[in-house]
């Protein structure tokens, strides 16, 4: 067990890592759109969407300056679309019969063309169960976001929060990240911690990291959302 390890916080801390000039190069030529005052995110998913639901929340809530342009999900029956649907947020069923686990192929250009057609600033990975392909963050440099189930770097890959529990780390949290080729390996923008509790089961520190994602990824899209204001204010 690593005894290098941070004091574990009474409550959920954020951590923001300021240097955002990653998430402002310039547009692909291949996705052509204004620069608009008001972000225009859409979400990507594949299950329920209680992240996507947190984004709404949020809007809603005068909290997240931005506008959810759309949703897509690569299954036909994810609640992600019925709450989609029940906030009058345009959404679309794009199978991707090619591959369980890669968006590629005429699917991925399907998504990339809706996404055009929404006029999307940001890709929002909300639960989405496929690896983004080259064309994808090629269409979207830096504007591709993901939220991760452990403090990044440390453990990448799936089921982050049984590794942490496994390691027997104390301090255990989410990280919102722009996605790059690599797995998880993106610019950190956004992560909050929880403590690891002694009687801990895999699903109750889940459970835990998942409410902290509720947080952060809403506050994430603000800091952006901030960021772009500031742009039209100097301009």
């Amino acid at each position: 067990m690593n005894t290098n390890l941070p004091p574990t916080p009474t409550e959920p801390t954020s951590s923001f890592c300021p240097n955002l000039s990653v998430a402002h190069s310039p547009r692909t030529s291949r996705i052509p759109h204004p620069v608009s005052r008001i972000l225009r995110i859409a979400v990507l998913g594949s299950g329920s969407g209680t992240n996507c639901q947190s984004i709404i929340d949020a809007i809603a809530a005068g909290s997240l300056n931005a506008t959810l342009v759309g949703v897509i999900t690569d299954v036909q029956d994810a609640g992600i679309l019925a709450r989609a649907k029940h906030h009058s947020i345009p959404a679309r069923h794009i199978p991707v019969p090619n591959s369980k686990t890669r968006l590629d192929g005429d699917p991925e250009q399907e998504y990339i063309h809706q996404l055009a057609d929404w006029q999307t600033d940001y890709v929002v990975l909300a639960g989405f169960m496929r690896i983004i392909k080259p064309a994808m963050l090629a269409a979207f440099p830096n504007r591709i976001l993901n939220i991760h189930p452990s403090l990044l770097p440390a453990f990448p890959g799936i089921a982050a929060w049984k590794q942490a529990l496994a390691y027997g780390v104390k301090v255990a949290g989410c990280t919102v990240h722009l996605v790059d080729a690599g797995t998880d390996t993106g610019p950190i923008l956004v992560q909050r911690t929880v403590p690891v509790l002694d009687d801990d089961t895999p699903e109750s520190l889940h459970a835990r990291i998942q409410q902290q994602e509720h947080i952060a990824y809403p506050e994430a899209l603000q800091r952006l959302a901030a960021a772009r204001g500031e742009l039209w204010a100097a301009s």
